[in-house]
């Protein structure tokens, strides 16, 4: 894409309602822009990032054997009747009627809907396990939205419902996403802790969450710091195994929320320099709930004796729009964002110094057409902007690699690559510079494909 013909809206200056990093760097990238209090527009930068970790989430919630489908935004007030969550749930949800005065909402989360649809569609055991899960716009009104997308009212959410004939199932269930989950985080280059947590109106009596830790962070945590350097499960994981062992290792080591923190275990239990007391921002969150929903829904199927039985469900959500910030949140410095590999909105910045001369011009035109042919996301620069302004905004949008390409370095037939992560520069040949970037740029994907 030539940033010529891109919509970028960048901001020099930092707005005075952003109060974090991630907030901040969002704005002044061109990924977000507020419509109202806790409501943001993803411009074309953002949607490109979002879209990117959308897709992550999906491949390892695929892995797993979960079936996507698409739930609607709007829900019945009477599903919620049913399940004894619509008076309990708090002004939160936001309360509508169609023009028929019928009760509705803007839904906040989906229990009540994924039960009516299993209810309907499943009668035997034969049908089990089943986890269905979507990614779709929710809405929650928060009393006082803050921190950007990290807080916001509208928000993006994949959701994943589990449904199994009896507890052990459902923890069987609980563990395949509590394995996908630790590989979603890595693959988008953050290091998050499961830690023991409360459940809140979701329900339910075994909850994780899922915890990157940051300065920013809502809530203190405490964790050992043996958790941080724990292998992640690789692709090779068989989704069908008992993965249970892997969870009991994890769950080995001391970790949990401020509501959940025991002090007394903690300071026994896990050796002086191994312990962490920190801010954390929570990724995601998984939930087993048994029959709470399934049992006044009447979410039943037929075991093996014939006897009708509620289905043991479970809830597992990622908030893909709350990942952007995130990321940022984790990784960043002071010029701008630092995008790892696997999200970033472009794989590379092409950065034209002397737009205009014919021999850089070309130069850039010849490498533009090679890398995008090669199946590199290049956004070229090709403005009349002055190089400072260039290599300002390339640092601060955060892509993985900058090719500069001027007339010093043609005169030496070279260009410059920078990385952006550790900022370090390198002269390479011009010819063959097209395959030298695209190779670059699979080893910073692969790194990250555990």
């Amino acid at each position: 894409m030539r940033l010529s013909r891109y919509f970028l809206p960048t901001l020099r200056e930092t707005p005075a309602e952003a109060e974090i990093v991630s907030h901040r760097l969002m704005l002044r990238a061109g990924m977000i822009r507020q419509e109202s209090a806790g409501i943001y527009a993803w411009m074309p930068l953002g949607l490109k990032v979002l879209r990117k970790i959308e897709q992550v989430v999906r491949e390892e919630q695929n892995r797993t054997g979960a079936i996507e489908l698409l739930m609607p935004t709007i829900q019945s007030a009477d599903l919620w009747r049913e399940s004894g969550r619509y008076d309990d749930y708090g002004k939160e949800m936001l309360r509508i009627q169609d023009r028929h005065e019928r009760d509705m909402l803007f839904g906040p989360t989906n229990e009540e809907m994924i039960t009516e649809i299993f209810r309907a569609s499943v009668r035997s055991y034969r049908d089990l396990p089943l986890n269905l899960y979507h990614m779709q716009w929710k809405f929650r009104d928060e009393v006082r939205p803050r921190f950007g997308v990290m807080r916001s009212r509208e928000f993006l959410m994949k959701d994943a419902y589990s449904f199994d004939l009896d507890k052990e199932g459902a923890r069987a269930s609980y563990n395949k996403m509590f394995v996908a989950y630790l590989r979603t985080f890595k693959r988008l280059g953050l290091t998050a802790i499961p830690m023991k947590a409360e459940s809140g109106p979701i329900g339910g009596d075994m909850s994780h969450e899922f915890i990157i830790l940051a300065d920013t962070g809502e809530s203190e945590v405490f964790c050992d710091n043996a958790l941080l350097g724990l292998p992640t499960p690789d692709k090779d994981t068989d989704f069908n195994a008992d993965l249970s062992a892997v969870v009991d290792d994890w769950l080995s080591y001391y970790a949990a929320t401020d509501e959940m923190h025991e002090v007394d275990r903690f300071e026994s239990g896990v050796p002086e320099d191994r312990r962490v007391s920190a801010r954390g921002i929570e990724v995601g969150h998984i939930f087993y709930f048994g029959t709470k929903y399934s049992d006044p829904m009447g979410a039943k199927v037929a075991g093996p004796d014939g006897e009708e039985k509620p289905v043991h469900m479970g809830s597992y959500g990622i908030g893909p729009s709350r990942l952007a910030a995130a990321i940022i949140e984790a990784s960043h410095d002071d010029n701008g964002i630092i995008w790892p590999a696997s999200v970033a909105p472009f794989d590379a910045g092409l950065v034209n110094l002397r737009a205009g001369d014919e021999k850089t011009d070309s130069t850039c035109a010849g490498l533009y057409a090679e890398l995008e042919a090669a199946g590199v996301e290049v956004l070229y620069d090709d403005t009349d902007d002055r190089a400072g302004a260039k290599f300002a905004n390339m640092d601060l949008i955060g892509l993985p690699l900058q090719v500069v390409v001027g007339p010093k370095g043609l005169a030496e037939n070279t260009i410059e690559v920078k990385t952006r992560s550790g900022g370090e520069r390198k002269s390479i040949p011009l010819e063959g510079a097209g395959a030298a970037i695209a190779a670059m740029v699979a080893d910073g994907k692969r790194a990250l494909d555990v």
